[in-house]
């Protein structure tokens, strides 16, 4: 999904740089000079995210804020020329979740986005991971769409087996999963010796990423004879 951010600065060249970079990351944007074009596009738009300068003419990057917080709860991230601590604090009280005070290096503002961004997917209930396909669990967030693991927002490197072992095992969390039927689903193969031992190889390795060991399990727990479970 490319997400939608809505960039609003009365100064052409910010505004137009700020749209490059992001477009770069794939990001639908829609940018505007005035807050009053910019209110259209809040009303019609699903947007994910907004980038307001506090300086803009007519209607204030503040006000503007303030009407889009009367309807919305994605992500605003105030853009301020002044290094003054009453403009952090005005935006913040005003719902903002970020400010960036100008110059800013655009590599900069491309974290803070994708920050907000990653926070409000992943605490908002209105966002259904489910849509996103996306699977989560106590720091650990799966990606199946785009085979992307991390933990604590760190990218975990996994092995296409490692992956869909802990994509299992998340997808049937509170259960137990033997190695019988983690075979089956990953190699599609009905031919099972009990011999068999790579599963328990590609847990030990999961177990070595996670940080997790046998003992004190934090994720994958082992039910002796049984079979592997993450609990709820």
């Amino acid at each position: 999904m490319n997400e939608k951010i809505l960039v609003v600065d009365d100064e052409p060249e910010i505004a137009d740089l700020v749209a490059v970079y992001l477009e770069n990351e794939d990001y639908r944007v829609y940018k505007f000079y005035t807050a009053r074009e910019a209110l259209a596009c809040i009303s019609q738009e699903d947007l994910d995210l907004a980038i307001l300068d506090v300086m803009l003419p007519g209607i204030s990057g503040f006000e503007l804020c303030q009407k889009i917080r009367e309807q919305h709860t994605y992500p605003i991230i105030m853009l301020t020329a002044k290094d003054a601590e009453i403009d952090k604090i005005t935006g913040l009280t005003l719902g903002a979740d970020d400010y960036v005070t100008k110059p800013f290096r655009p590599l900069e503002m491309m974290a803070r986005v994708k920050a907000q961004l990653r926070r409000y997917k992943r605490y908002n209930p209105a966002v259904s991971a489910e849509e996103q396909n996306v699977l989560i669990h106590a720091g650990l967030v799966i990606n199946i769409t785009s085979h992307e693991c991390t933990l604590n927002d760190r990218r975990l490197d996994l092995t296409p087996t490692e992956f869909e072992i802990l994509k299992i095992l998340c997808q049937k969390k509170g259960r137990v999963v033997s190695s019988e039927e983690l075979f089956h689903e990953i190699w599609q193969d009905e031919y099972y010796q009990k011999s068999n031992n790579t599963i328990t190889v590609h847990i030990r390795h999961l177990r070595e990423k996670l940080g997790d060991t046998t003992e004190h399990p934090r994720y994958i727990h082992t039910v002796w004879g049984v079979g592997y479970k993450i609990e709820n």
